[in-house]
């Protein structure tokens, strides 16, 4: 397989940071690092190219750390709140999604690219979760997001979770005691 070394413009997730050269396969270079001008060939004129750039990189990378630190410390303070239809059961009629929650941090005055926002899978009950921001690669917050029924009925899930409880202790006693007829019936 053939593989190329570039040079990272941008950090790039599972690959590394913005100035590190680092071998990847032709393809993924050609098809999607370099046209996305997250990184260019590493050849001699470009490795001194970006040595020449590299104490403007250090105050970029410092100033947009110290912008995503100031970031985090006003979203540490900052709570979401959904409101949508809920079924029977707390489940959600729909989901809600990272571009939901960028387009509430929008709302706030808050821009913050969807892709940051780390969800596994969308939200689809109600209750209180914590999603994972990363602003930055050394600078991510958890912000609590709550997700209510319309009108605050959040009601049927936490209605439901009783009403489970309580079906799943009365036949557990009911079936301990028939086990123990039977046991009993079959020793005598």
């Amino acid at each position: 397989m053939a593989t190329t070394n570039v040079l990272l413009r941008e950090d790039v997730d599972n690959l590394g940071a913005r100035g590190e050269i680092v071998r990847v396969k032709a393809g993924y270079a050609r098809n999607y690092l370099l046209p996305r001008k997250l990184a260019v060939e590493a050849t001699a004129g470009n490795v001194k190219q970006i040595e020449g750039e590299r104490k403007a990189l250090a105050k970029r990378e410092a100033r947009d750390r110290a912008g995503a630190e100031l970031q985090a410390e006003q979203l540490r303070t900052l709570s979401l709140d959904f409101e949508r239809k809920v079924g029977e059961h707390g489940i959600l009629y729909g989901s809600v999604t990272s571009m939901d929650i960028a387009e509430a941090l929008r709302a706030r005055g808050y821009e913050i690219d969807r892709r940051r926002i780390q969800l596994r899978e969308p939200i689809k009950e109600t209750g209180d979760f914590q999603v994972h921001v990363r602003l930055h690669r050394d600078v991510s917050v958890d912000l609590p997001v709550r997700v209510h029924g319309e009108g605050g009925a959040s009601a049927p899930a936490e209605a439901a979770a009783p009403a489970a409880a309580e079906a799943a202790e009365t036949p557990a006693p009911a079936e301990a005691e028939a086990t123990a007829e039977t046991s009993a019936e079959a020793g005598e």
